[in-house]
Order: C-alpha cells, then sequence, then structure tokens
C-alpha cells in the first residue's frame, strides 16, 4: 500500500470509529483509481480488525442491479469482506448508536461448502460449491457524508457495509432455483417493497462467480464456511431506533432485524 492508501484508510477508520462523516474522496483525490479504492479498503479491514478483533467470514456484492449501475454511471458491481462483528442473528437487538446514516436491504446470501477460486469460475461451478441459501437483510452505512457518494468512494468505504443479519436455516440449491426466489420486505408489519432473485445481477450464483473471479486478482479464495451477501432485491430505506425489519422469501423462511 502507498502512503495515499494508508492516509485515506486512516482518514475512514477515524470517520468509522468517531461516527462522523467525511466528504467524497474523490472531491479531493479525482485521480483515484478502482485499484486504489480497493487498497484503501484493504487498508479500512486492516484497521477495523486491528481494533475490534474478529476475522473474515465472507463477503457482500453491492450495486448488482442495473437501475444502481446506471445511477452511478458504472457496468459493474462492487464488494468488499464482511467481518464477524458485522454479523447478526435474525431478531438480535443492533444498537444504531454505532451508526451514521443506515439503511437496509433484503438479499439473499449463499452460503459456500468448497472453496471456490478464480478466474474462470462458471456459474455451474460456483452453484456445486455452494451449500446453500439463506434469507438475509444487509444493513448498509457510509462513511460519506449525506451518502453522497460515487462508484470509487463506496468501494474504498467497505462497498458502504455495516451489518448482515442471517436466517439460521440453510436452504439447499437443489430443485430451487435462487433467480426466481421472490421477497417481501416490510416495517412494522407495513409493506416496504417486493424483489426477487434475479434483481441481483441476474442471477445470485452467477454474483457468486463473479466475485471469485475478481478477488482473484488480489490472490482471494472464497473460503469454505464463508457466505456471500449477493446484493439488493430493492431500494434501500432508511431505518431508525425502534424499527423492526422483516423480509420474506419463497423457500427461504423469514428474517427479522430489531434496531435498538
Amino acid at each position: 500500500m502507498t502512503d495515499l492508501h494508508e492516509q485515506l484508510a486512516d482518514h475512514l477508520h477515524r470517520a468509522y470509529i468517531e461516527r462522523r462523516p467525511v466528504p467524497r474522496l474523490t472531491a479531493t483525490h479525482p485521480d483515484l483509481t478502482l485499484e486504489d479504492a480497493y487498497r484503501v479498503q484493504q487498508g479500512l479491514v486492516a484497521r477495523i480488525l486491528g481494533a475490534e478483533g474478529g476475522r473474515q467470514v465472507g463477503f457482500k456484492l453491492g450495486l448488482t442491479s442495473k437501475p444502481m449501475q446506471q445511477l452511478l454511471g458504472i457496468d459493474t458491481p462492487d464488494y468488499a469482506p464482511v467481518l464477524s462483528s458485522m454479523v447478526f442473528d435474525s431478531g438480535q437487538a443492533i444498537g444504531l448508536d454505532r451508526y451514521i446514516q443506515p439503511k437496509v436491504e433484503a438479499e439473499i446470501a449463499l452460503v459456500l461448502d468448497e472453496p471456490l477460486r478464480g478466474p474462470g469460475v462458471t456459474a455451474v461451478q460456483a452453484r456445486r460449491a455452494i451449500g446453500g441459501a439463506v434469507a438475509a437483510i444487509e444493513m448498509v452505512d457510509s462513511r460519506i457524508a449525506d451518502w453522497d457518494i460515487g462508484f470509487l468512494d463506496t468501494v474504498s468505504d467497505l462497498a458502504s457495509s455495516a451489518a448482515a443479519v442471517l436466517s439460521s436455516r440453510v436452504v439447499p440449491l437443489d430443485g430451487f432455483d435462487p433467480r426466481t426466489c421472490g421477497m417481501v420486505v416490510s416495517r412494522g408489519g407495513r409493506v416496504e417493497d417486493t424483489g426477487a432473485g434475479a434483481a441481483a445481477l441476474g442471477d445470485p450464483v452467477a454474483a457468486v462467480a463473479w466475485l471469485a473471479n475478481t478477488v482473484a486478482a488480489f490472490d482471494v479464495t472464497l473460503e469454505p464456511g464463508w457466505f456471500v451477501m449477493t446484493g439488493a432485491l430493492h431500494r434501500a430505506f432508511e431505518v431508525v431506533a425502534g424499527d423492526v425489519v422483516r423480509a420474506d422469501f419463497d423457500h427461504l423462511g423469514s428474517v427479522t432485524a430489531r434496531f435498538v
């Protein structure tokens, strides 16, 4: 990592621990590249693990839907590691005092039974490596003020990730196509939105293959036991203390996030 990567990782980590958002990085560093952004992300992950302990337990994918890609003027998703400190069980209370401007998204998480390493991984190979699917809710947060983010800003900032809430039920993919899995997400019993698995890069399984091939450039293998949050199935919405968000999926059952 260069001095710039270290400097920007420190900058974002201070925002993370102090809950004080910062201006977009690309406003002051317009020459930042995608490789720079992922190096900053790696530095931020190292700082969080150094301060909080824990370990990597998976990855999250972001910007997997065409509307979000068009909004940011890109044609590719982004990704970031998910750390053990970010994972909550369904129904577990999540204290919002740790976060800055949280929003939630319902997603399909896919759990690996076998290692997966690119390049050249196909959707068929990814499906063979996946042990099953889990109903999930991701909480996203941005250390960039007012969600004023460009693509390189969100990549640097952990792909705007904050927490993952997982159901305990793992459903094998035999006879189940995640692309056609329907979902309804509600808050306080009132429907907020609906979606289907195909919103995640057209196919959540293909999204895992894309991730394996992409992180191979950084000499990373997707490990058995890790899970992949495959991307939002609907628009993200803000949450406040007292909110209870539930996502009901075909085949997968439900998952609940409770915010205090």
